[in-house]
């Protein structure tokens, strides 16, 4: 008889609650956040065992430590809870939610890119932080009525021109960010320096390389997010997952005729689908971004025929983006490098 568990884990302590295909409750436990207790709980449950858990700090951990000890785990997004709250409860909700299948997997499988996702991770952190230290530094420059267009504030060789723009009292503040800003920016490109090293010990980099619009940071970030190709059985799918998918909202579909009931033609709002990977969709968009001011064909004569033809600027650049995805996806299940010629066949 199969059993599910739910996990709901914390730093110092987990709480276990289990269920059987009825939804009865048989056990429940907490035991200390360590691999050797987390195991010792799991492999008392009689197979076939099917656990889950929701997405955190510790999620990528525990399913490494525990996808061996059970016969399926699924890592779940976080739900807004309602109503009575604890871990116990927490954890039977989940076990619950894995028994009815009505979960909402996040991909944790790492395979051999877990060296590689962990860079990405950091480098993405870094950038963020370059970039916010970026707009400090700006806020306090406008904060005392001087202009910051363009992007010679950064220069290192210009810096003491700017800071003279400054009252004597805020150079000083000025000075640390600065500096705070180059501190950054050294370690951001130390992080870029191990991401591309790493990611060129998977033959797989020099294929997705050859895609217009994909340099050696994109590659690496595309291989550390998606993993494996299969994951996506059509492109659509991967649309979807980078935010590129178009979506449609009505509502009052329907109205009574004397044939019957039928669907009223309302205009539909359309828009994109909000529920996506952030990273992804910044990688496809920057791509297209990087077809077009480059000129790189055949895809940028893609974009000027589109334009030709009507369609708006934004609009065009989102189907070159969703080209650029397809296009990876299918070179990457192939594993063949790009072939401006073949692209031109299929269309």
């Amino acid at each position: 008889m199969p059993q599910y568990i739910g996990l709901d884990s914390h730093s110092t302590s987990s709480t276990f609650g289990v269920i059987d295909q009825k939804g009865k409750r048989l056990k429940h436990e907490v035991v200390e956040t360590s691999a050797r207790y987390l195991i010792d709980f799991v492999t008392t449950v009689p197979r076939p065992r099917y656990l889950c858990m929701e997405e955190g700090t510790q999620s990528t951990w525990l399913y490494e430590v525990l996808q061996p000890q059970v016969d399926d785990i699924v890592v779940t997004k976080v739900r807004q809870s309602r109503g009575p709250k604890d871990d116990l409860l927490d954890a039977f909700a989940l076990a619950e939610q894995m028994r009815m299948g009505s979960v909402k997997p996040v991909y944790k499988y790492c395979g051999s890119f877990s060296r590689l996702i962990s860079l990405n991770a950091t480098y993405g952190k870094l950038k963020a932080d370059r970039v916010r230290t970026q707009n400090r530094l700006k806020a306090l420059y406008r904060s005392r009525g001087v202009s910051t267009a363009g992007k010679s504030i950064y220069d290192t060789a210009r810096r003491e021109q700017w800071l003279q723009m400054l009252p004597e009292q805020y150079r000083g503040a000025a000075e640390l960010l600065h500096a705070s800003l180059d501190a950054v920016s050294e370690v951001k490109q130390q992080a870029e320096k191990g991401l591309i090293q790493e990611s060129r010990r998977h033959a797989i980099s020099r294929i997705l390389r050859t895609c217009p619009g994909m340099g050696e940071i994109r590659t690496a970030r595309l291989m550390a997010v998606i993993v494996t190709p299969y994951r996506f059985r059509t492109k659509r799918q991967l649309w979807k997952y980078g935010g590129l998918s178009i979506v449609t909202r009505s509502s009052s579909d329907w109205e009574q005729t004397p044939n019957g009931w039928e669907r009223v033609q309302l205009r539909k709002t359309r828009g994109l689908n909000r529920d996506f990977n952030r990273t992804l969709k910044d990688i496809f968009k920057g791509a297209a971004t990087t077809v077009i001011e480059q000129h790189q064909r055949p895809l940028y004569d893609d974009y000027l025929k589109m334009l030709e033809q009507g369609t708006k600027p934004p609009l065009a650049k989102l189907t070159l983006s969703r080209k650029i995805a397809a296009t990876l996806l299918a070179m990457w299940k192939k594993q063949e490098a790009y072939n401006p010629d073949t692209d031109r066949d299929k269309q």
